[in-house]
């Protein structure tokens, strides 16, 4: 089985946000990405508190590491940028993850310590319309390249996941399937065998 990783997007949640994430996090998952980047850190923090609530252990910090200390939460996922400028000791969280679009990245998120990347995108995706998409010989590439577990991203459904995993990937990474299906415990499910 893949392990799966949900991305959050409330723009493509159908129905409340809030018991979509717990009806996710009692789903087959690993973890829940809260990637909500249109709210100010206020707003941010308001979220992830309810999200806690709602995801527990499975909830991984989306880019603000005061947020994440704050409320007690040991899990974040970085931009490549934003972890190169992260001022907090990492030795805090228990996850790190990084999103890269390169080997090189994916190289360098290693050595700073992550415990797991995203490499994407993978297939083509709404979420980057017109964006070619990387491929499997990049996943490919990248999964060869690092020792840590590897997410593809982008474009991962039931009908490509396997080629994922023949890449080498641990798991993949998803957004849109996850925000807009009837039964998030039945679609993890599913996608993850």
């Amino acid at each position: 089985m893949s392990e799966i990783i949900c991305v959050t997007s409330r723009a493509l949640c159908r129905g409340d946000f809030l018991r979509r994430l717990e009806e996710i996090a009692q789903s087959y998952v690993k973890g829940v990405i809260l990637r909500e980047k249109d709210l100010t850190e206020e707003e941010y923090t308001a979220l992830a508190k309810e999200a806690q609530k709602a995801c527990g252990e499975k909830l991984i910090i989306h880019t603000h590491e005061k947020i994440a200390i704050q409320l007690g939460i040991k899990k974040i996922h970085m931009p490549m940028a934003a972890l190169e400028n992260m001022r907090i000791d990492r030795a805090y969280f228990e996850e790190v993850g990084a999103s890269c679009h390169s080997v090189q990245e994916a190289e360098k998120a290693q050595r700073m310590g992550c415990t797991y990347i995203t490499a994407g995108h993978i297939f083509a995706t709404d979420c980057k319309k017109g964006l070619p998409p990387r491929g499997i010989g990049f996943l490919k590439e990248v999964c060869e390249a690092v020792h840590i577990p590897v997410y593809a991203i982008g474009g991962i459904d039931k009908e490509n996941i396997q080629l994922v995993k023949e890449a080498g990937a641990k798991g993949a990474c998803v957004m849109s399937g996850g925000m807009v299906c009837e039964n998030a415990i039945k679609y993890f499910e599913d996608l993850g065998r």
